[in-house]
């Protein structure tokens, strides 16, 4: 099991892939084809659901499908995993998102995260973002995890597991490539002059990203390279980096607010 750090989240809700429920129907998932086979086949795209969950207002149960477009709301103590395209998301309680349409039904331009938290996986395709009241992520194909904490005026917090993201909130800008979870806060008011600030990794685990990216036949940076890095929000391998984090480098352009 990873090493991790919980602010304002429980165990339980990080360790949810360790659910025999969620095992079998990803293993089922995969054997019969992912999401093309499940679409082809007329066959739902929501492998896990637990608790209250509605989509456009109404419950939601297993073997529906949930399409872009749809808002998704997930009350106390519920959870829910689901694909779309080459897309994988694991939804957090108390989260309201609303998945937004690309080119094609099934190819995600926009999640906007009003409330809540939610781990996504991205396969390579056209341009996708991640929006919050705080900040916007520029999705290539990556994995992150997204969170944001109403009790602090929707202050936002996003890491870029792996990938390549270009991240803004205010008038900051900021390029993330990371290969191990490169963390930020999307500041509700200005600290120091900065709205994207760096952040610490919190409230998600390697197992969780690894086993969404498998839904959709990825794996992350740190499978391919065989090792995992220091898990300190910086992004890299190596304890003490090469390089700043992208929201202390000069080329973050600060805000002029």
């Amino acid at each position: 099991m990873s090493d991790h750090i919980l602010s304002g989240r429980t165990e339980d809700e990080v360790l949810w892939f360790r659910r025999r429920s969620f095992l079998q129907a990803a293993a089922g998932w995969t054997a019969m084809g992912g999401f093309g086979a499940a679409l082809a086949q007329q066959r739902g795209n929501v492998l896990e659901l637990g608790g209250d969950v509605l989509v456009n207002g109404q419950a939601l149960r297993i073997g529906q499908t949930i399409q872009t477009g749809d808002r998704i709301e997930t009350g106390p103590g519920s959870h829910l995993v689901f694909v779309v395209g080459t897309a994988a998301m694991q939804v957090r309680q108390n989260s309201r998102i609303q998945v937004e349409r690309g080119a094609t039904i099934n190819t995600v331009s926009v999640l906007r995260l009003l409330t809540g938290a939610v781990v996504s996986v991205f396969g390579r395709g056209t341009s996708r973002q991640i929006v919050t009241p705080t900040l916007t992520a520029g999705i290539r194909g990556t994995g992150v995890y997204t969170e944001v904490f109403p009790d602090q005026a929707n202050r936002s917090y996003f890491c870029n597991c792996y990938g390549v993201v270009d991240m803004a909130a205010g008038g900051d800008r900021a390029e993330s490539r990371s290969v191990y979870h490169q963390s930020f806060w999307g500041e509700a008011e200005p600290k120091n002059g900065r709205y994207l600030t760096p952040a610490r990794a919190i409230n998600h685990t390697d197992e969780e990203v690894e086993h969404l990216a498998q839904l959709i036949d990825q794996r992350t940076a740190w499978q391919i390279a065989g090792r995992t890095g220091v898990k300190d929000g910086n992004g890299y391998m190596e304890e003490r980096p090469p390089e700043a984090h992208p929201a202390q480098a000069p080329s973050a352009s600060p805000s002029t607010r």
